[in-house]
């Protein structure tokens, strides 16, 4: 079946603003040039993160590490079953529309304030 101009137009049109979304994600550096540690609770503060965006959480593998949790596990500082775990020292983590939260669930790190939680529009 062959495509006339319009619709031809409207295909461009959603494939350019579909590239342009992905054109525009930001990388985050969590904690920026401190990384991901203890009181970084207050990192997003004033920071523009959209979803799709990627944040980067940089730190000692072994020492932390990064759970996505859901408001609760934030709120408690409670890993949830079924939460997913990064491990590695680089994680980046691609966000979601909406509310996104993560801690480091190693004793006492979450409550010392090594947990943010992002609002990605």
């Amino acid at each position: 079946m062959a495509m006339g101009r319009g619709s031809a137009m409207v295909l461009l049109f959603c494939f350019l603003v579909l590239a342009s979304d992905l054109a525009h994600a930001a990388t985050y550096k969590v904690g920026d040039a401190g990384g991901w540690t203890f009181n970084t609770v207050g990192w997003p503060k004033g920071k523009r993160i959209r979803a799709g965006d990627t944040l980067a959480f940089n730190y000692s593998p072994g020492a932390h590490n990064v759970v996505a949790v859901n408001k609760a596990g934030y709120d408690t500082c409670k890993t949830p079953r079924g939460a997913k775990v990064y491990r590695s020292g680089k994680d980046q983590i691609r966000l979601a529309r909406g509310q996104n939260y993560f801690i480091c669930n190693y004793v006492g790190h979450c409550e010392s304030g090594m947990k943010i939680a992002i609002n990605a529009a």
